[in-house]
């Protein structure tokens, strides 16, 4: 058949076609066109002429039991999906994660792995390699992700610090310790000394190194850091934390909230009470994702590098699947810096 011949029925091209064509082996044809090595040039030049005209186009189940590629990667995200869906920091994180994976013709796995049984489901479902890798986001103490993939040996990066097995995963985080520190020195610097701070859950790595900050932030200064409530990086947990808060401590002039979320839920209960922000009390939030911008008044906050970190996740993550990356785990933090608006 010559290449101006139209096939019978208007059948798709084969691989047998696109080898004679090329004048090469099948097996050529296929290591070519699926990036096989020991391919000679010339050869592979042949190759991607022959696909061109004959417009031919690799099926995706033989191309993944050649390359043992399926071409996707997925993002865990140990949350339940009501919060997955309406906090803008998981919004930016699949957005630019997926920016990457669109660069690089990768597709995208969301998994939502409540924890518990969910959690083995998702582990289980990973083990059977349905995917090339993972990213793991807002990973929680009792989740045991990072040993358990690490075990699996799937490619993988964690969006933040992990709580254990920090030595056997590759990770991506901003300095959350540098971030709550900034926090404590700009109310400080604002001549607050009764302050106060709404945490993230205890079981994060990102709350308590943040409160870790804060606190040593504190000390140095000679101010107590024992008012503190525990959020769950929402706005209603915020909320619920503020007004836990002033009641036990109705003297407090300034108030950390781990989260710009939470931050909207403490200026909602201060306005109830009818304190000024900043002029009773000033308040500074963590994230810096948008919302800031729209509270009353407008939140000084934290930047959290959100999208950059999801990219670099995104590319340390492709190196591993690549087989381009260190032999060891890679550990990246970014810096942060404070961003001052009408709150403090």
């Amino acid at each position: 058949m010559t290449t101006t011949e139209r096939r019978p029925g208007g059948a798709a091209p084969t691989l047998e076609e696109v080898a004679r064509e090329a004048g090469v082996s099948r097996a050529t044809a296929s290591r070519a066109i699926n990036g096989g090595s020991r391919v000679s040039p010339r050869a592979q030049a042949a190759v991607a002429a022959a696909v061109r005209t004959l417009g031919y186009t690799p099926n995706p189940a033989a191309r993944s039991l050649m390359t043992r590629r399926t071409d996707s990667v997925a993002v865990v995200v140990p949350e339940p999906d009501e919060r997955v869906f309406s906090d803008p920091f998981f919004s930016l994180t699949l957005r630019s994660v997926h920016r990457v994976l669109d660069e690089h013709g990768l597709q995208l796995v969301l998994l939502l792995a409540r924890r518990g049984t969910a959690s083995e489901q998702t582990l289980r479902y990973l083990s059977g390699r349905p995917v090339d890798g993972a990213l793991i986001t807002s990973h929680h103490r009792d989740d045991g992700l990072a040993g358990r993939l690490a075990d699996l040996g799937l490619p993988c990066v964690f969006g933040g610090r992990p709580w254990d097995d920090t030595d056997r995963v590759s990770w991506v985080d901003v300095d959350q310790v540098a971030g709550g520190r900034m926090a404590a020195e700009a109310l400080l610097q604002r001549g607050r000394r009764v302050l106060a701070t709404v945490t993230g859950p205890e079981d994060m790595t990102a709350a308590a190194d943040r409160l870790t900050g804060w606190r040593a932030a504190l000390g140095e200064a000679g101010v107590a850091a024992d008012r503190v409530a525990v959020g769950d990086f929402t706005e209603v947990g915020g909320e619920a934390a503020a007004r836990e808060l002033l009641a036990r401590h109705p003297d407090v002039d300034g108030v950390f909230a781990a989260s710009d979320l939470m931050a909207a839920g403490v200026l909602k209960v201060l306005a109830e009470l009818g304190r000024r922000v900043p002029e009773d009390v000033a308040v500074v939030g963590f994230d810096d994702l948008g919302g800031a911008e729209t509270t009353t008044p407008t939140l000084t906050t934290v930047h959290n590098p959100v999208a950059a970190m999801a990219e670099e996740a995104t590319r340390m993550l492709l190196r591993q699947i690549g087989g381009e990356g260190p032999a060891s785990p890679v550990r990246v933090v970014m810096p942060t810096r404070l961003v001052r608006r009408e709150s403090c």
